[in-house]
């Protein structure tokens, strides 16, 4: 990673669900049934209802096209993408969900610089995961779905519209961003708008297209570098060891 940035410049951009935690050991399907759910009652033809298995593939197909499933709801905010989000992110324990390493803590203590939480999920969601991972003291803000809009339509990750506006947003250079993140798409446009990248590869490949919020590979294999991932790491906590000494 290019250490000339100086260290209170930095500017953490870290993506939440398989990265910060394992959202694919349960909330993912969690909220894959509850997106099918809701498709199903409302995305079908003349008021008839889809069946479950034709919910399931028009979800993924959404996620496939537009980067979020969200969009192939509606590209506008309006009532309907808001009952979408809600109805989502609907669970009977969440805290019981959420499974993460020990240690992260400990670690954004040490981490220099500013953090962003940067999450294609909705914000209620974000911030109660960040409550019980114990990380919401170290963000200064969080940057969910709800807010990734331009012109009134939602562009969220891996929009490279979106990746443009960011350091605007933030008021910030693209040279000084961070991007830590497990989707490859947003990491590569991001380094195209000129940021740094982190691919975490913990919870790679685990998800299953047929009860995860996102589809899986076609196929499961140790992945590369790519030439726009700057560094790729197993867990964020591997970070400590790649900024020892900078």
């Amino acid at each position: 990673m290019d250490t000339m940035i100086p260290r209170k410049k930095r500017l953490w951009l870290f993506d939440l669900d398989n990265t910060l935690h394992d959202a694919s050991a349960e909330i993912f399907p969690q909220i894959s049934r509850n997106m099918n759910g809701w498709i199903a009652a409302h995305c079908g033809q003349e008021g008839k209802a889809l069946s479950e298995a034709e919910a399931d593939t028009l979800r993924q197909s959404f996620w496939r096209r537009y980067g979020a499933t969200l969009l192939g709801i509606s590209q506008k905010p309006d009532r309907r993408t808001r009952q979408f989000l809600e109805a989502a992110h609907q669970f009977r324990d969440l805290p019981a969900m959420i499974h993460a390493e020990k240690g992260l803590r400990r670690f954004f203590q040490r981490l220099p610089g500013r953090k962003v939480l940067l999450t294609n999920s909705a914000g209620d969601y974000a911030q109660q995961v960040l409550s019980v991972l114990g990380l919401a003291p170290f963000f200064e803000r969080i940057v969910s779905i709800e807010t990734m809009r331009l012109s009134g339509r939602y562009t969220p990750k891996p929009s490279r519209r979106f990746f443009q506006h960011l350091p605007v947003l933030l008021k910030t250079k693209p040279s000084q961003c961070i991007l830590i993140e497990d989707d490859m798409r947003s990491l590569k446009t991001a380094k195209i708008t000129g940021m740094k990248t982190v691919l975490v590869t913990q919870y790679l490949n685990r998800s299953h297209q047929s009860i995860h919020a996102y589809a899986r590979p076609r196929r499961k294999t140790a992945l590369g570098r790519p030439s726009y991932i700057d560094v790729k790491v197993g867990s964020v906590l591997r970070l400590v060891r790649c900024l020892a000494g900078k």
